[in-house]
């Protein structure tokens, strides 16, 4: 492939040739090019500029723009355009439209406004996608293509007609008869019962918004499964036609999707979206935040869970904001550097700015790109000029591969669960945030690992601890991968409100933790929502080190083999044990009652033995960011400064600084927002 080869690490731009009068076309190229941009996205809007009407085609205006790609030697990605199906098709066939909950179409004028499972809409994509392929993909400057546009992004819930019919043939072919779908929702709770499947429907609205939780669980399996399908009918389509080392991605991460199971199925590598910027929204900014923009981290840590090298089809260069919301300032002097790096560290291999040109009309005016509206020279585009000087020192970076010794365990069933359950959702939110901001601020390296996407327990052999914060929902699978990690010398740690949901959702009638008993030696008679009325925070004492117990408190007792390491100390079972240590095979396996804090977090990281693993080379204080990459026996350590404040770091012994190209050692200065990058 040109793009994520292992050679080098490319930018690019998103392009729309269709906002822009012709002559404007090569300017913008050349202009590009000098700059360092290699890559252009195209065409994942403009639908109606290869089939104007229905089943008339016209090539004409691509042909002439990638005639100028091929002269010129720019590469272009080319999306297919399904995001944005054309008033023709939406108005001739209202069946495509997506619908609210209460059945009310959205109408034509945004995007994203069709739903996956309408027949007509299924079959005018494949015809839209065969001719723009048959047509375009042998082009020499087209070098791979994009699936649709952000896919589930704004609307990750569809209830037209075409969903419903679609969502019974998903559940008879699950479930096969009305007694196993009956026996698996419960629906003998509140008289739900079903006696046809015409009785089915994907959740509607209802009285006390209160729609059966195991009905929502498989629907939000059903969106995840039609955008899977709607992806590969694509993909398929695609493969026909794209030439050797062409690839096909789509872009984003969104809700109501396993991701895994897109790249798995349809994608070569997945792309992100990346913006930063959002930290700093008019209406979102929180000064107490300790990460701010940090958290884009947290995103990209979820994309190399997909695909461990990536790429980013999107990354922020100017102001956001639509004309009716998520209005943000300009990045200032060195954070379109400091975020092109932030993604670099994380695993990406290609860089591609949102966008060339600053859009003149439409929603997303305010949505700057590198160029503002007159077109001309700025400090962004000098910018951009510098990171392309920046990437050709760091190019043995490229094909490496992001290292860590901690792993978060995730997995689907749970993501879902937890989106409707509020008792798993408040337990999750905090952990999960609590997690990633104690590995930041304490410099410890993770990745996120889905537990369902793992086939053989070697993958977690890696990593020295695991948590899996609140494993709600456990199957026999995932039972016999965490047993066989601990058993093999891991460290697993299993926060509160773990086992008690089989894989429907329905609550176990065992004790719990359910199957994860057995490795935690842990025993949970009773359990509670920590009151409001409660004075203080709950606290546990950890062999003399106090932690906080957030949430829930979940009152523990060590079965046979288990130890006590940790007792609650306030509320009314103050003395009952609140953390629980088993030795299981070579490992072990901690329970801890409650939800994490960031606080409670970094003293588990320092007791096992993982915080800060790069201590021993740096010191840098806790506003900058460490990240390594690896390949071939070779390290490669990022330090981000986040703030605009200069910051010191200190390098305990000698390693080389590749954007100096030269030997460093000792305290080092980093400028505001700038990073640093070493071969250790």
């Amino acid at each position: 492939m040109k793009i994520l080869n292992g050679e080098s690490i490319t930018l690019g731009t998103c392009y729309y040739p269709e906002h822009w009068k012709e002559e404007l076309w090569e300017e913008d190229l050349t202009r590009m090019l000098e700059n360092g941009i290699q890559t252009v996205r195209i065409a994942e809007f403009a639908w109606n500029k290869i089939e104007p009407r229905e089943g008339e085609f016209d090539y004409s205006f691509f042909d002439r723009f990638l005639d100028l790609t091929d002269r010129m030697g720019m590469q272009v990605i080319f999306g297919t355009p399904t995001a944005t199906p054309p008033a023709w098709l939406t108005t001739k066939y209202p069946e495509v439209l997506n619908a609210r909950q209460d059945g009310v179409l959205y109408r034509h004028g945004a995007r994203r406004h069709y739903n996956y499972n309408s027949p007509v809409y299924q079959e005018l994509s494949r015809r839209i996608v065969e001719k723009a392929a048959s047509h375009y993909a042998g082009r020499r400057s087209v070098v791979g293509w994009q699936i649709d546009n952000e896919l589930n992004c704004g609307l990750s819930e569809f209830y037209s007609e075409s969903d419903t019919l679609a969502f019974r043939e998903f559940l008879k072919k699950k479930y096969r008869t009305l007694d196993r779908l009956n026996e698996a929702w419960g629906t003998v709770f509140w008289n739900q019962t079903y006696t046809a499947w015409e009785e089915v429907y994907v959740p509607r609205t209802t009285c006390s918004d209160s729609t059966n939780p195991h009905e929502v669980l498989d629907y939000l399996r059903f969106i995840s499964d039609s955008c899977c399908r709607f992806a590969k009918m694509q993909s398929d389509i695609l493969r026909k036609y794209i030439k050797p080392g062409d690839f096909i991605t789509t872009n984003g991460l969104f809700g109501n999707l396993d991701n895994h199971r897109l790249r798995e199925e349809s994608l070569d590598f997945m792309t992100y979206d990346s913006y930063p910027n959002f930290a700093y929204c008019l209406d979102a900014y929180r000064e107490e935040d300790p990460v701010k923009d940090r958290k884009w981290s947290r995103n990209l840590a979820e994309t190399r869970a997909v695909s461990p090298v990536f790429g980013i089809m999107e990354q922020q260069s100017g102001a956001n904001g639509w004309n009716t919301r998520m209005e943000a300032p300009t990045p200032e002097p060195g954070q379109l550097t400091l975020w092109t790096m932030q993604s670099i560290a994380h695993g990406a291999d290609y860089v591609s700015y949102f966008r060339w040109r600053t859009a003149t009309m439409g929603t997303e005016i305010y949505w700057h790109g590198i160029l503002d509206y007159s077109g001309r020279d700025n400090r962004r585009l000098a910018e951009v000029h510098s990171v392309y000087e920046k990437l050709q020192k760091i190019r043995p970076v490229a094909g490496a591969r992001y290292e860590a010794r901690v792993g978060i365990l995730k997995d689907y069933d749970n993501i879902f669960d937890s989106q409707l359950d509020v008792w798993h959702s408040r337990v999750e939110k905090a952990s999960q945030k609590a997690l990633f901001e104690a590995c930041q601020l304490t410099h410890t390296p993770f990745d996120y690992c889905y537990l369902d996407h793992v086939k053989e327990s070697e993958e977690l052999a890696g990593y020295q601890v695991l948590f899996y914060p609140h494993a709600t929902i456990m199957t026999e699978e995932k039972k016999a991968l965490l047993e066989e990690y601990v058993r093999n010398g891991g460290t697993l740690v299993v926060g509160c409100r773990s086992g008690y949901k089989d894989e429907r959702g329905q609550c176990v009638m065992d004790k719990l933790p359910g199957m994860l008993k057995e490795v935690t030696g842990t025993d949970i008679p009773e359990y509670t929502m920590i009151s409001p009325a409660e004075c203080g925070k709950v606290t546990v004492d950890w062999d003399g080190t106090t932690v906080e117990a957030a949430v829930f408190s979940d009152l523990l007792a060590p079965e046979e083999g288990a130890e006590t390491v940790g007792v609650y100390t306030s509320n009314y079972y103050a003395g009952t044990p609140a953390l629980i240590r088993h030795s299981y095979g070579k490992g072990q396996a901690y329970y801890f009652g409650g939800a994490f804090t960031e606080k409670t977090a970094e003293v588990f990281l320092e007791k096992l033995g993982v915080i800060d693993p790069y201590g021993e080379i740096l010191q840098a204080p806790e506003g900058c960011e460490i990240a390594v990459r690896e390949k071939d026996g070779a390290r490669y350590l990022f330090v981000l400064n986040y703030g605009k404040a200069s910051v010191q770091i200190t390098l305990k012994r000698p390693v080389r600084d590749l954007l100096a190209d030269c030997e460093a050692e000792g305290v080092q200065t980093l400028q505001g927002y700038e990073t640093k990058v070493y071969e250790i």
